[in-house]
């Protein structure tokens, strides 16, 4: 049965407007309340914020409702998504809560929910809480808020896990790290400082409305022009909630996640610690990186998006390395989701025990055209199978077939219809990505 309120990375909207309601927030903090007391005698929940304006009123309304059945909870305040999903498997915490709408505008926000094991729940279990918030929400529950305060000794057990990580020191090295004004903002200075890094810092000055806006994870133009002015050894930039990095390298060049995978796969198998020589991407992941990898003897086994599917494959086949193009990648021996400052540690120790900057360190990855366009759709329904779009798709599918890709999916958390196309030309991939976007229009108003 298809989930009403859960997309790929939890519930997400507009706060303020269904399924962000006071009420649906609420009935959400009393249906984990009962799930969570359902299976331990006194339940403790982790919740934790990025800097949206929304945060404290949203977890305010969870709080009360997971008060109202009865758990205990202990707010981190602004903390990373990681950071609550590793305070969650490392304490006595039977959930923890993530009040993100990751890279999303300051307007959005979002419910993200971690089981004691660290892990996003399963699809199953988010269906019998999510039925749950319905049945409240239309049984006219009243939403009771209830007061909280930060317990600051959340964030420093973080910051001494991630320290606890480093295996080289980053003395004499110069970073400029974009915190895009979320949750990041204190912790990632801290934590390069901390390892002896010259640290420049950027957009970490947030007031509630300006996380990622024009900064972090999804604007990397303020980052790669502070980089080269600054003579910096590496750059970063981390979204929102800190769960993605992507990186710059000395000469302004992007290092997205294709990159970061390709370079820790081939340290990791190097150094005998790749099981099986396998990496887990997504469908959106380059054939440029499927190639190299293939080249390096290293195989690449692609999941539905979301590093919530791509944590899932890991499991199933025992790899220890996973991600995404977008910059969510997962080293299983240190973490149970997408990190965005463990990846920044684990990229920096590696190149510096390789000697090299991240130029260097990504040599031979022939990134292949690829465009991706964003349709906006009322509903999804049969829109994919209609016959116009259809025909465009089979026509591209065709007309690549072996040098190129082609991927149309809906997104998980938003009403949009995302159209990839990739090949060796890139007239074909802009040709055919805006034939199927065409269709994609066309049929949705039709």
């Amino acid at each position: 049965m298809a989930k009403q309120l859960f997309g790929t990375d939890g519930i997400r909207g507009v706060a303020g407007e269904c399924p962000l309601d006071p009420q649906t927030i609420y009935a959400f903090g009393v249906a984990l309340g009962e799930d969570a007391g359902a299976h331990h005698p006194d339940p403790e929940i982790l919740i934790g914020t990025d800097t949206r304006e929304s945060a404290a009123w949203i977890a305010e309304l969870v709080a009360g409702g997971l008060i109202s059945r009865g758990a205990r909870v202990r707010y981190a305040g602004v903390i990373t998504t990681p950071g609550v999903a590793y305070l969650t498997r490392s304490g006595d915490f039977v959930a923890g809560v993530m009040i993100s709408a990751s890279h999303n505008p300051y307007q959005d926000n979002g419910l993200k929910l971690f089981g004691h094991s660290g892990f996003k729940l399963p699809d199953e279990e988010e269906h019998t809480i999510e039925q749950e918030i319905l049945r409240l929400r239309d049984a006219g529950v009243a939403p009771l808020p209830a007061a909280l305060q930060v317990d600051e000794t959340l964030d420093r057990q973080y910051l001494e896990f991630l320290l606890s990580t480093a295996m080289v020191r980053l003395d004499g090295v110069k970073l400029v790290l974009d915190c895009g004004n979320g949750a990041s903002y204190r912790l990632g200075p801290s934590l390069f400082q901390r390892l002896g890094a010259e640290v420049v810092t950027i957009c970490a000055e947030p007031d509630g409305r300006n996380i990622n806006a024009g900064c972090g994870a999804m604007h990397l133009e303020l980052l790669q022009k502070v980089v080269v002015e600054q003579g910096a050894d590496y750059g970063v930039a981390f979204d929102g909630d800190a769960d993605r990095a992507i990186f710059v390298s000395r000469s302004g060049k992007v290092v997205d996640g294709d990159a970061v995978l390709l370079a820790a796969a081939r340290d990791l198998k190097a150094s005998g610690r790749l099981h099986r020589d396998t990496v887990v991407s997504t469908v959106m992941s380059n054939l440029g990186l499927e190639k190299v990898l293939a080249h390096d003897g290293i195989k690449m086994v692609r999941t539905s998006v979301g590093d919530k599917y791509v944590l899932e494959e890991m499991l199933r086949l025992g790899a220890v390395l996973g991600g995404e193009q977008s910059g969510h990648v997962i080293f299983r021996d240190y973490a149970t989701t997408g990190d965005g400052l463990l990846t920044a540690v684990r990229v920096f120790e590696i190149a510096r025990r390789a000697g090299v900057g991240l130029d260097e360190l990504t040599a031979g990855l022939r990134v292949y055209p690829q465009m991706l366009v964003n349709v906006r759709i009322r509903e999804k329904k049969g829109l994919l199978e209609t016959p116009a779009v259809a025909r465009e798709i089979q026509k591209a599918e065709t007309s690549l077939a072996g040098t190129g890709r082609v991927l149309v999916r809906f997104s998980g958390t938003e009403p949009l219809a995302r159209v990839m196309v990739e090949a060796e030309d890139a007239g074909q991939v802009e040709h055919f990505v805006h034939r199927i976007a065409d269709a994609i229009r066309n049929a949705a108003v039709g």
